[in-house]
């Protein structure tokens, strides 16, 4: 990277951490960001601001942001940067794990069957989930890494939520079964249990 794109990272960064700053403990969508931020960097520097989006994941990621739902973003000033004091200390994981009987909550596999186990935040960390007890969950590493990637699936349980609903609307025996056999699986496999799908 350049000296001048590195210089135009941190005013483009700088420019969102402004932006939220000014606007503190609000639940913000994406656009309204983006409109700000675009606009205010071309008012100062004359040049366009290639990809807010980026920018505004990154500060989500690095811990910044809290990520309240897909393109809504909150600046908290108590815990912004405060990640650290978001991971469990090695006592809370002790007590996590004899909890869930040093096994994985959703296979049951543990230290015995030779896999490694994690302890998890049940709700993220980038969505504002806490360490405590009652938010940690011991999981064995597929399991985490399952999770860790659940955000893809989501759209696609929805889509076949909204299949079957049509299926049933047109009394399709055929395609309401495979919709239902798919959604079984992510029943079974314990996937984004929090899109509920009514039978």
């Amino acid at each position: 990277m350049t000296k001048n794109n590195k210089k135009n990272n941190q005013v483009q960064k700088d420019l969102v951490i402004e932006f939220f700053k000014k606007n503190p403990n609000r639940d913000i969508k994406h656009p309204e960001v983006v409109d700000w931020v675009v606009a205010t960097y071309k008012k100062r520097t004359g040049k366009v601001f290639r990809d807010p989006d980026r920018m505004i994941r990154h500060l989500a990621q690095s811990g910044f942001l809290i990520k309240i739902a897909k393109g809504v973003y909150k600046y908290d000033p108590e815990k912004a940067y405060k990640r650290e004091l978001e991971d469990f200390t090695p006592a809370q994981k002790e007590a996590i794990l004899k909890r869930d009987g040093y096994k994985c909550v959703i296979c049951g596999r543990g230290k015995k069957d030779g896999v490694d186990l994690h302890i998890d935040h049940i709700k993220p960390k980038d969505l504002g989930g806490e360490a405590t007890i009652e938010n940690g969950q011991t999981l064995c590493s597929q399991h985490n890494f399952i999770k860790k990637n659940l955000k893809q699936t989501e759209t696609g349980k929805k889509m076949f939520i909204r299949l079957y609903e049509l299926a049933k609307s047109e009394k399709n025996d055929e395609l309401m079964k495979f919709c239902a056999d798919v959604l079984e699986t992510y029943e079974k496999y314990n996937i984004n249990g929090h899109i509920v799908w009514k039978k």
